[in-house]
């Protein structure tokens, strides 16, 4: 609940207008919020106590009144006398319409990861994300055309096509330059010159292989 809603008002960019109005809550916070009556008591006990939607838009709703400067006790007050349906409109009128997707939400990044059945779940969740994101991005490099710099025998500069360096072709030969000088400086004594004879140059452009 703490990485859910944390990650949903950061996502928000609502700020606070006060400082000592964070926009993260902890897991302490939020147990504090359900002994002052603030957020309802979760299902069951202990490590097997579970949080629903209803406690998350209490959550959000007592950040969000929090941020805008309302006291703690002015906000019972308020849950006091609202319904789900109001408290939800009410929630999703102070995110906005910007708030993204699910699985687009900051929750990797969070200080610290949620833990407990719920936790284990949200855990698989992130990292099942993240793996799919790293798939998509490797097979996009895979089916990318990359420009190809001969360097000197044996090294090859590989240019991706989105890389700012793509829209230099007439340059190729500096580049080439700047990868011999670099590669002789990790050499050095141990360089033989013939490898670094530059008779190689020129590029050629195609599907990014191994070949």
């Amino acid at each position: 609940m703490a990485t859910l809603s944390g990650a949903i008002l950061e996502a928000s960019g609502v700020r606070p207008i006060i400082a000592a109005a964070s926009a993260r809550p902890s897991e302490r916070t939020i147990r504090f919020y359900v002994t002052r009556g603030l957020v309802t008591p979760p299902n069951g006990r202990g490590t097997a106590a579970t949080y629903g939607y209803r406690h998350m838009l209490q959550v959000l709703f007592v950040k969000l009144r929090q941020m805008e400067g309302v006291t703690l006790e002015a906000i019972v007050g308020e849950l006091t006398e609202m319904t789900g349906d109001v408290l939800e409109r009410r929630v999703a009128s102070a995110l906005g319409p910007g708030l993204p997707a699910p699985d687009q939400l900051p929750l990797v990044g969070s200080d610290r990861p949620a833990w407990g059945r719920a936790g284990r779940v949200l855990r698989t969740w992130i990292s099942e994300t993240v793996a799919a994101e790293d798939g998509e991005i490797e097979e996009k490099e895979r089916s990318a055309t990359w420009r190809r710099i001969a360097v000197s025998r044996g090294i090859e500069l590989h240019v991706h096509e989105n890389h700012p360096l793509a829209d230099f072709k007439d340059k190729d030969e500096t580049l080439a330059d700047a990868v011999r000088l670099a590669v002789a400086r990790v050499l050095g004594s141990a360089l033989d010159p013939k490898q670094l004879d530059g008779s190689a140059g020129g590029y050629s452009e195609g599907k990014n292989r191994s070949d």
